[in-house]
């Protein structure tokens, strides 16, 4: 019988696991693999890098993960794969609110195919963020719009269209990345609202899909809640604010510990992160010198964490919904030439 696996997400170098790496992660036993562009280069190969990696965790449905949101953030793409585009380009569609969501479905559809095509089961999209005027364009386009009840039924469109192929989303950037003024790739963004200002605009998007099977936290101190740690590594902001006020009850997993946000030696940053109350610690930059110290650190998946995943899995369970391609891809081509 296959051990249950560890708490985290790993990332891998290349276009195929090499012998380091597949001995690591038949080591390890991480819950899911996450791809970069780093890792595409044609289907035959993307499939047959994520079914190495199933073999090696012997876990058929082991999570294998991409950030395919659209726009400016797309591992796959041309030639093999369209170019989507981003997620503000919903918005503008005219036609009002029910002519964007039939859009922003069908496109999620588009690209779950693509996904399931090659194995992935789960996209790190919709992106429920509320930009903020002032705030850094790390967000921007990414977003859908700027009003929170928009955002959050364009956003719940993409999860359908997303699971109607069996492709699990994940929002993000939970409980919101809009106001902050930095890049967390870069280093700590600190937001200074009210609690009654994040309630009213970035929190409400997640709490009107907190029902979603998985999360993805912000690398964001909020002043109000905590003013000494981010999002990520707060027990505060994760039970008061995410499992509490926002009710998300989905499996919660970090955004990536190699990020400048956070600080500290990489086992430090994964037992901040369970400290705090998250399930998944995501480390994606394939290098296994900051990904071992993240494993070693990782707890077995068990108790609510292992209710959480073994919850989210059963997503993928449901009967997937018959999709003509072809038509399929027509259909949004004309769609979205209204905004063009």
């Amino acid at each position: 019988m296959t051990p249950h696996p560890k708490a985290f997400i790993c990332g891998c170098k290349g276009l195929s696991l090499d012998a380091q790496e597949r001995a690591l992660i038949a080591l390890h036993q991480p819950w899911g693999l996450i791809l970069f562009k780093r890792n595409v280069d044609a289907p035959e190969q993307v499939a047959a890098l994520v079914a190495s990696f199933r073999e090696i965790v012997g876990r058929d449905d082991a999570p294998v993960l991409i950030d395919q949101e659209g726009g400016r953030v797309q591992r796959m793409g041309p030639p093999h794969w369209p170019a989507y585009p981003a997620a503000a380009r919903f918005h503008q569609l005219p036609g009002g609110y029910e002519a964007q969501s039939e859009a922003a479905l069908l496109n999620a559809r588009i690209m779950a195919a693509d996904l399931a095509a090659v194995g992935i089961n789960v996209n790190c999209t919709p992106v429920l963020d509320v930009p903020a005027p002032g705030s850094h364009n790390i967000v921007g386009d990414r977003a859908y719009g700027t009003d929170p009840q928009a955002i959050a039924g364009l956003g719940l469109a993409v999860c359908q269209g997303m699971l109607a192929q069996g492709v699990l989303p994940v929002i993000k950037h939970i409980p919101g990345h809009g106001r902050a003024k930095a890049d967390s790739h870069l280093e700590l963004p600190r937001v200074n609202a009210s609690r009654k200002e994040l309630e009213t605009t970035d929190f409400a998007p997640f709490q009107m899909l907190n029902h979603m099977p998985l999360g993805m936290t912000a690398h964001v101190v909020y002043e109000a809640i905590d003013p000494d740690r981010p999002a990520t590594t707060s027990p505060l902001v994760v039970e008061k604010i995410i499992r509490g006020h926002i009710g998300f009850r989905g499996l919660l997993m970090s955004d990536d510990l190699s990020m400048k946000a956070l600080s500290g030696d990489f086992a430090d940053r994964a037992r901040a992160v369970f400290a705090a109350g998250v399930d998944i610690a995501l480390h994606c930059n394939g290098d296994w010198a900051e990904t071992e110290p993240v494993a070693m650190a990782a707890p077995v998946l068990a108790g609510k964490s292992l209710k959480r995943a073994q919850r989210a899995l059963k997503f993928l369970k449901m009967p997937l919904e018959p999709l003509d391609l072809v038509d399929a891809r027509a259909r949004i081509h004309l769609m979205l030439a209204g905004s063009a």
